[in-house]
């Protein structure tokens, strides 16, 4: 039992659910001590309002102690989740969801405050305030501390700003929900922190356009440096030359800088640019 999970009955029904909808969604999960699903969504309702922190309220009602409620919400089988809002049904599904769709049910129904703070930062990104944007981020961080899309916003920006330490510190913690972006961000953060000499690269390749191996390592500096459209161009030039070089060292490489932009929105159009480059450059 906390502030955000709770029994209701008859008697506190009115109060819990109907006048506490006036302020935040209430989860009305309809549940039975002989139910083996609802041995599993109950407690995972009650460990996700804790981690929501007061976004939605979770109302537990026994549907053998307390038939007339579950009559009342149309309940035919348990678990059934039933959402009010504004004193009014909003939304409801049968069964034991996992975890992930779980999230994304509550998701729905209690957006972030953190959301518009994080949408104000992509839009200052854009215009090259990325100062700015981290202020908001910041904030959006304060507002929602367990949202791990604000976390790797900030680290993101962290890495272009040239504050490794910052952006290592942040990836250090745990990340249930984006785990493929945070690992790639990691992995940026390790090609920033290698320093190659490109002038000497460039000499080379001014010398014997056909070095690519010189192609591929100069790829791999302008990564770390953030200049991933000069180094998806280096990667997909070697493509255009010789497909087959190295096993198809190109191809591996510009594969590696997808992944390594993926879950990032602002690379998005980047990367299904250099996606179609590639396609076409190997048919």
């Amino acid at each position: 039992m906390s502030e955000f999970s709770y029994d209701v009955g008859l008697d506190n029904f009115e109060a819990a659910v109907l006048q506490a909808s006036r302020e935040v969604p209430v989860v009305v999960d309809f549940w039975a001590p002989w139910c083996q699903p609802c041995q599993t969504l109950t407690p995972l309702l009650e460990k996700l309002a804790e981690e929501y922190g007061g976004r939605f309220r979770l109302a537990k009602v026994n549907a053998d102690d307390y038939p007339e409620i579950a009559q009342q919400f149309g309940v035919r089988s348990i678990p059934t989740v039933k959402v009010v809002f504004d004193g009014r049904l909003v939304d409801e599904f049968t069964g034991a969801l996992p975890e992930g769709e779980l999230r994304a049910f509550l998701d729905r129904l209690t957006p972030s405050p953190a959301e518009p703070l994080r949408a104000e930062a992509a839009a200052l990104v854009a215009e090259g305030r990325r100062e700015e944007a981290l202020a908001c981020l910041v904030e959006a961080s304060r507002l929602d501390p367990a949202n791990e899309a604000v976390r790797l916003d900030g680290a993101e920006l962290l890495i272009e700003l040239g504050r490794g330490d910052e952006a290592r510190a942040l990836l250090a913690s745990d990340f249930v929900h984006e785990v493929e972006r945070a690992e790639a961000l990691k992995k940026r953060l390790e090609l920033a922190a290698v320093k190659i000499d490109t002038a000497a690269l460039d000499a080379r390749l001014a010398a014997n356009a056909d070095d690519h191996a010189a192609r591929l390592e100069r790829s791999r500096a302008l990564a770390g440096a953030g200049k991933y459209r000069e180094a998806l161009e280096d990667a997909l030039e070697v493509v255009r030359r010789d497909r087959f070089y190295d096993e198809g060292a190109g191809r591996k490489a510009m594969l590696e800088l997808f992944a390594l932009l993926g879950g990032s929105e602002q690379h998005d159009d980047l990367v299904r640019e250099y996606r179609r480059a590639l396609s076409t450059a190997l048919n």
